[in-house]
């Protein structure tokens, strides 16, 4: 590694790929195990947390050794190497992203955040393994369960279903059993965990998380009503929009038809692919419940579980291929119809919102869960104060959302501040996309800007 390589890594400082150490401890091997696990990385021995170069001293043999303290404390290979830096002597240890996973240190496996190392949790671990198996959590038979805690009629009912769609045709004199195996949903005679959350009788008993929690919020404390539903996934579809459909409100459109055209404040073709969504692909190693929240001015349908990796925000807006993280359980909401194609539901959610002239949802990934949020409008304060508008800023557009637009002797009367002021603030709104300018000169009059974000 040459100078300019170490200046830039030094200028970089600490990372989720880059670890300072003054030299080699057992810290050193934890924060391999966590490279490992994570994306790999590089530990430069020899510089100080705050990245000042002290140099180290190391012998013919030193970095064998180092080496095989790497191997034995966790079994990755890493490669080192020594360079001089200002006449001082560094050895940079590159880890590898392993294939292999969880890598363990002294039995405990570690994981990169930020710039520290963290000691991966069950579930963690959990994950891991089953990604290293190349299968699902909902793949796994569910070894307290039996063929008894399945419901033979939701087995049938689900087998009409799948002969009407017609993805999956299933001869009707079939035992319902002999469909379940057929489909990978019964193994060695066990039910899988998708079976029990599909099929099963009381689904709750074995996973009290695989629950889907209503309410109805008037502020983040004032909580109006509320409502846990439990059965299985496919009930937790249908009990949503129950849900949806006593507390939303509507508005009729005369089209010239017989019969009135009903309008949703939230179009409900999109609030269902939300909630399958959720139940479909949410973390069920996670205790935490999946939530939907309806406010006066949106809905958030929230579950646990980030976005499987490639896979970001912005990707589910276009064109993406479908990662699903319970396999199964996508595999038959898609014979049963509920799924149009794997991949799909994000952009039909994005299409039913512009269909219905609303913005367009938010799709947000917080690392641990994952979140829709559909608005009715998004000039909301919260909004608007993420954008880095001012109060002044704010007072004007909800302004110019009542009347239509504003001039700038309009904002210097209503915020009492001078004309330059009133320019310069409404500028800054031009800037960030809310706003845009109509006519010359005087008669200049700022006017919103069609919102699709």
């Amino acid at each position: 590694m040459n100078e300019k390589k170490v200046l830039e890594i030094l200028a970089e400082g600490e990372s989720e790929t880059v670890e300072f150490k003054r030299s080699f401890d057992k810290e050193t091997l934890e924060t391999v195990s966590a490279f490992a696990n994570t994306k790999g990385g590089l530990i430069v021995i020899g510089v100080s947390r705050q990245g000042r170069i002290q140099g180290v001293v190391i012998g013919r043999e030193t970095l064998r050794d180092w080496a095989n303290q790497v191997v034995q404390g966790t079994g990755v290979q890493p490669s080192l190497k020594s360079t001089k830096y200002e006449g001082k002597t560094l050895v940079v240890i590159s880890v590898a992203e392993s294939h292999i996973r969880p890598v363990l240190y002294r039995g405990r496996p570690y994981k990169r955040v930020g710039s520290t190392n963290w000691e991966m949790s069950v579930e963690e671990i959990t994950r891991l393994v089953l990604q290293g198996r190349g299968v699902t959590w909902d793949e796994l038979p569910e070894i307290r369960a039996s063929i008894d805690d399945l419901d033979p009629e939701k087995i049938k009912r689900f087998i009409e279903l799948a002969n009407r769609i017609g993805r999956r045709p299933i001869p009707e004199e079939e035992e319902p059993l002999k469909v379940l195996v057929k489909l990978g949903l019964i193994q060695e005679g066990k039910p899988t965990r998708a079976a029990i959350l599909l099929f099963g009788d009381r689904p709750q008993r074995f996973y009290p998380q695989a629950i889907l929690k209503m309410g109805r919020f008037k502020s983040e404390t004032l909580i109006v009503d509320d409502k846990e539903i439990e059965g299985t996934l496919f009930e937790h579809v249908e009990g949503a929009m129950l849900y949806f459909r006593d507390r939303l409100q509507t508005r009729f459109e005369f089209t010239g038809e017989p019969q009135r055209k009903v309008i949703w404040e939230f179009p409900l073709d999109a609030l269902r692919e939300a909630v399958i969504n959720a139940v479909c692909h949410r973390d069920y190693l996670s205790s935490s419940l999946s939530q939907v929240r309806v406010y006066d001015d949106k809905v958030v349908v929230w579950n646990p579980g980030k976005l499987p990796e490639p896979l970001d925000p912005e990707k589910l807006k276009s064109v993406h291929e479908s990662i699903p993280r319970n396999r199964r359980i996508a595999e038959m909401f898609f014979y049963a119809g509920y799924i149009e194609r794997w991949g799909g539901g994000t952009l039909k959610i994005l299409e039913e919102c512009r269909r219905s002239e609303l913005p367009e949802p938010d799709f947000i990934d917080d690392g641990y869960s994952f979140r829709i949020i559909f608005r009715k409008d998004i000039l909301t304060t919260e909004y608007l104060r993420n954008l880095g508008l001012n109060e002044r800023q704010i007072k004007a557009l909800m302004y110019v959302k009542e009347k239509g637009g504003i001039t700038n002797k309009e904002y210097q009367g209503l915020n009492a501040v001078s004309n330059k002021t009133a320019y310069l603030e409404l500028s800054d709104i031009v800037e960030k996309g809310v706003l845009i300018l109509e006519g010359k000169g005087r008669q200049v009059k700022y006017l919103l800007r069609v919102m699709k974000k």
